[in-house]
């Protein structure tokens, strides 16, 4: 959105030959005498890039969504190659409709699909979970010791008899509430996936892995099976999946910012050509992407719809200019010229605003979020060319209807022919600039920023919701992960603590102690459904090798008999050289309210129980991965707020010179941001990855209205009107665009709220009320505390 400046001074030229072709800045002659030139290069260029942009992916990373340099993901990369497929997998439960799953046909289905599973690309094999795969055994005393095998053995045939052999070997394994349900109707299928392809070394497409699931499932189930997903992959297809639905939205907010600039200037030839130009930025964005080596994933796909308003809301006021330049009679090139003379300095400064919100998110440390800054920045570089210099090019050319540029001047005419009738809502709006409205307004603001405030400590860190709160309640994946809740106690949520010890120390009486102490810690918060470790396999085993006796519960203070027990325990416990042990805490859900607590514990336990030789450090597992993200939010929270108001705070001090407009036209920001995160809370949204850019990108981009506002205030102030006059002023020349801005903006983002996908319908209805709220406070607080703060200049005296 450009900033206006006063009314234009420049002489009416109706005939081009009265006009100084060589007038103007250096800009200005090489771009508007070379028009036929600019507008050839820009169509190449949007024939090239929309070219490119056919070969723009989108897809996701789960590397990019991790803060990969947080001391817990830090510990979990340098322990990745120990803990396969405790960072990224995926959960498949294959459930029966009726009876229970040890069935022929249960158990044929179970291994067909676990086949076919097990070949897909990016599956990390060997540590692949079923009921058929041979890493899952059975342990059991027999009168001759130990004894054990795979669960479903070698000489299983599918008869009732092998069937009640599995039957007794499920029981036997340790498995119940693990891998399969405590009810035996449904067992789990756990496919952990690698970094990337091995046999290709690109990055898993996660969006066709999640169709091929989706293929799985229909081919195997049935009228008596039924398949529940989970993991990150399935989620990240689920979500690229919703969001190829971003089109019909893209539409429906052209439709909408067609409409209402049309009902504003009447003139269809400039209304097409301000949408063609904002369409062409998208374009042009599209292009450079794949160009450049970037991608769009779930999150940085928005950020098209927002180069596409904002380039409304600029193109609206190029077009303004140039309409009331013609309305006076001047021609369509000299008022093109005019415009771009006005506009483009001040153009240029208002687009830095909109980049500040996008450039303060690179110090978030979460790449996706740096990814979407990078993506937006290219964007409004894009848009400084397509807005502020090609559009006022083809208006050059086209013009606009004289009807419409003679009602672009309406106010202005009646002034001029002495009615001085004002317009209603700009003389209501005129009232603020009185004390007795101002004193009202200032006081409702403040109350409402300090409700707000209020309200605001409430505001969550993270997910407050179970399951993929990216996407709808009801969507087949979280209704998935409600069924795994559900029926298992080791939950798709698992947070995992990893313990370092000595080289072949890992099984020593005193390690597994404090291990064990850890545990019976973790199992007392109500957010942990259950444990596991190697500890507590070991006095399951020590009981199991003492005819079962309970008595005999408890970690054995023999070595030998903990080293009997190790070389049979499965090798997610610990890793090969014995220096490395993993605690498992089966959440209920990943709230940020669980996760905290999770953490509080083991921080504190580590803290008291943590020596050189034995180290507790967090942490691994999709839960883990989640509580470092939202530290990282947590901090990222404040400081992106910090910069980008000292930006926003000086970018409006080089503009206007002046502390007390800076405070007129940052306040209303500041109270718009507080109620901004009151109404998260009341929505139960989190600051999350999803959420986190939505308060800088409504700072960014909302003090363009201050700006515009503004500028014009302070213009007529110097020329010593009242501030009733100036702000008067301001309004009959800019008030149409800041309302058809905020209108415009608000409208094409909530639509957003119909999307399939949750977190773009939260994005969409934030921004939404960032937008008009902004919109109100520029034109109803900002000259209520005018009324305060500034002063016009006095006339010189004769």
């Amino acid at each position: 959105m450009a900033v206006a400046p006063s009314l234009p001074a420049e002489a009416v030229i109706a005939n081009l030959a009265d006009f100084d072709a060589r007038s103007g800045s250096l800009a200005e002659r090489v771009l508007f005498n070379n028009r036929l030139v600019i507008v050839a290069l820009c169509l190449l260029a949007t024939l090239v890039l929309g070219y490119q942009a056919l070969g723009l992916k989108l897809n996701a990373a789960f590397d990019k969504m991790i803060p990969t340099s947080h001391p817990y993901v830090v510990n979990f990369l340098d322990n990745r190659s120990q803990l396969a497929g405790m960072g990224n997998s995926l959960r498949i439960a294959v459930a029966v409709t009726e009876g229970d799953i040890f069935d022929e046909e249960y158990l044929d289905t179970v291994r067909k699909l676990s086949d076919e599973l097990f070949l897909l690309p990016g599956v990390d094999r060997p540590y692949m979970k079923s009921l058929w795969a041979p890493a899952v055994r059975w342990t059991g005393v027999t009168e001759e010791g130990l004894d054990g095998g795979p669960v479903i053995p070698d000489d299983y045939d599918g008869s009732p008899a092998s069937i009640e052999q599995v039957r007794v070997n499920v029981e036997r394994s340790g498995e119940i509430g693990q891998l399969v349900a405590a009810n035996y109707q449904s067992s789990i299928i756990l496919v952990p996936l690698q970094d990337k392809i091995a046999e290709t070394g690109e990055r898993i497409d996660y969006h066709a892995l999640s169709q091929r699931i989706e293929e799985l499932r229909a081919k195997y189930e049935s009228d008596t099976i039924r398949i529940h997903v989970t993991g990150f992959a399935k989620v990240v297809g689920d979500l690229i999946e919703g969001l190829l639905q971003v089109m019909v939205f893209f539409a429906v907010a052209i439709v909408i910012c067609t409409a209402v600039l049309y009902w504003y200037t009447r003139c269809l030839r400039s209304t097409l050509l301000v949408v063609a130009c904002s369409v062409v930025a998208v374009v042009w964005l599209l292009g450079l992407l794949p160009t450049l080596g970037y991608e769009l994933d779930p999150y940085s796909v928005l950020v098209p719809f927002l180069v596409f308003a904002i380039g409304m809301s600029h193109g609206a006021q190029k077009m303004n200019g140039i309409m009331q330049d013609i309305g006076r009679g001047t021609h369509s090139l000299v008022a093109a010229r005019y415009t771009f003379r006005r506009l483009f300095l001040a153009g240029m400064t208002a687009l830095l605003a909109d980049a500040v919100g996008f450039a303060v998110l690179m110090v978030i440390d979460i790449q996706v979020i740096q990814d979407l800054a990078v993506t937006a920045s290219i964007g409004v570089a894009v848009l400084i060319f397509t807005n502020l210099v090609l559009l006022p090019i083809l208006l050059s050319y086209t013009g606009v209807s004289p009807v419409a540029a003679q009602r672009s001047l309406k106010a202005e005419l009646m002034e001029a022919s002495g009615t001085h009738a004002k317009h209603p809502f700009w003389a209501f709006l005129d009232l603020f600039t009185q004390r007795k409205w101002a004193r009202t307004a200032v006081l409702a603001g403040l109350v409402m920023g300090a409700l707000g405030l209020a309200v605001s400590f409430q505001l969550k860190i993270g997910d407050t919701d179970p399951g993929a709160p990216e996407l709808r309640p009801d969507s087949r994946y979280n209704r998935d992960n409600a069924f795994m809740t559900t029926n298992y106690a080791a939950s798709s949520d698992v947070y995992i603590v990893m313990v370092r010890t000595p080289q072949y120390a890992c099984g020593q009486y005193d390690t597994l102690m404090a291990v064990d102490a850890l545990e019976r810690e973790l199992q007392q918060l109500p957010g942990v459904e259950a444990t596991s470790s190697l500890a507590g396999l070991a006095k399951v085993s020590n009981a199991g090798m003492n005819e079962g006796s309970l008595k005999w519960f408890e970690i054995p203070r023999s070595q030998d008999m903990l080293n009997a027990i190790i070389t049979r325990a499965p090798r997610e416990m610990f890793n090969q050289n014995c220096d490395l042990l993993t605690v498992y805490a089966y959440l209920k859900d990943h709230k940020a309210d669980t996760l905290a607590s999770v953490v509080n514990v083991v921080e504190a336990f580590a803290a008291r129980h943590g020596t050189k030789e034995v180290r507790f450090l967090n942490a691994a597992g999709n839960a883990g991965i989640e509580a470092a993200t939202n530290i990282v939010v947590r901090k990222a929270n404040v400081q992106m707020l910090f910069l980008v108001y000292a930006a926003v705070i000086v970018l409006a001090f080089i503009t206007f010179r002046s502390w007390r407009a800076v405070v007129c036209a940052v306040v209303p920001l500041m109270i718009t941001s507080v109620l901004c995160e009151a109404l998260m809370v009341w929505l139960n949204i989190g600051v999350k990855v999803a959420t986190l850019p939505v308060i800088a990108l409504g700072v960014g981009i909302g003090v363009d209205y201050a700006l515009y506002v503004m500028t014009v205030t302070l213009a007529r102030l110097k020329e010593g009107m009242s501030l009733s006059e100036a702000y008067y002023k301001a309004l009959t020349f800019t008030g149409k665009v800041v309302v058809l801005t905020g209108i415009t903006l608000g409208l094409a983002v909530a639509t957003w709220a119909g999307s399939p996908i949750k977190f773009q319908a939260d994005m969409g209805i934030l921004l939404a009320f960032m937008f008009i709220w902004n919109m109100l406070g520029a034109l109803i607080l900002l000259p209520a505390l005018g009324h305060f703060l500034l002063r016009p200049k006095k006339a010189a005296q004769g």
